[in-house]
């Protein structure tokens, strides 16, 4: 069953990048993986379970490309790198990042983009822990994923000829400017940021009640999200 497994997400994939999400019909995955529809359904449960798990699939090698590269001293320089991967990957399988990124549903995320969530979510916390981050990490999150999301589905949708990565850059440095302080060895943070810092860490201390470091962490985000 694993070899049919792999035969249906072998030649969903190829349909999917051949012909886009409309191209994954159940009789074209069948005919190519060279199964019966039950056998689809049996495995993925529907049409979407399948979907789903092509965009695991795809995404696999992706993920482990991010979380295999060693971090630098610079954690800063790491999420930039982060960035350019990501809108790289996206160029690269255009219909996988649609099908990942380009139908949003209000409270749901498949579990390939959740799964590029954490990832980031981890290179957002480094930058928290280095004293660099000057917004609440959920926050800089999101506005890294929803930039980079906005600015790789612009890039797809021009004709490749009129890309030009000047916009992947000039939006890339605009949000990091947005989200970090300078280098701590340049500059002193200001209280917003040092409260992220400190916030990053608070979940390894040990030294406080699991009331204490709840209090402590509700006055660290109101700090850090202080109008400034």
């Amino acid at each position: 069953m694993e070899g049919a497994r792999d035969r249906i997400l072998a030649a969903a994939s190829a349909l999917l990048t051949e012909g886009g999400r409309e191209a994954v019909s159940t009789r074209a995955v069948s005919a190519a993986a060279g199964v019966q529809a039950p056998t689809i359904y049996r495995l993925f449960g529907d049409k979407q379970g399948l979907l789903e798990a092509v965009a695991t699939h795809g995404f696999a090698t992706y993920l482990t490309g991010r979380t295999a590269r060693n971090p630098t001293d610079d954690p800063v320089a790491d999420l930039r790198a982060g960035w350019d991967l990501h809108v790289g990957f996206g160029l690269a399988n255009p219909a996988l990042y649609a099908l990942v990124y380009g139908e949003p549903r209000p409270g749901e995320s498949p579990p390939a983009a959740v799964a590029a969530a954490g990832v980031l979510a981890a290179q957002i916390r480094r930058v928290a822990e280095a004293g660099r981050l000057r917004l609440p990490e959920p926050v800089a999150a999101h506005l890294v994923h929803s930039a980079g999301c906005g600015t790789t589905l612009t890039l797809i949708a021009l004709a490749e000829q009129d890309r030009d990565m000047t916009l992947s850059q000039l939006a890339r440095e605009a949000v990091i400017a947005a989200i970090t302080t300078d280098s701590p060895a340049a500059a002193r943070p200001g209280p917003a940021a040092a409260a992220v810092a400190l916030r990053a860490t608070l979940p390894r201390t040990s030294v406080l009640t699991p009331h204490e470091r709840g209090l402590l962490g509700e006055w660290l985000d109101r700090i850090a999200s202080a109008p400034r």
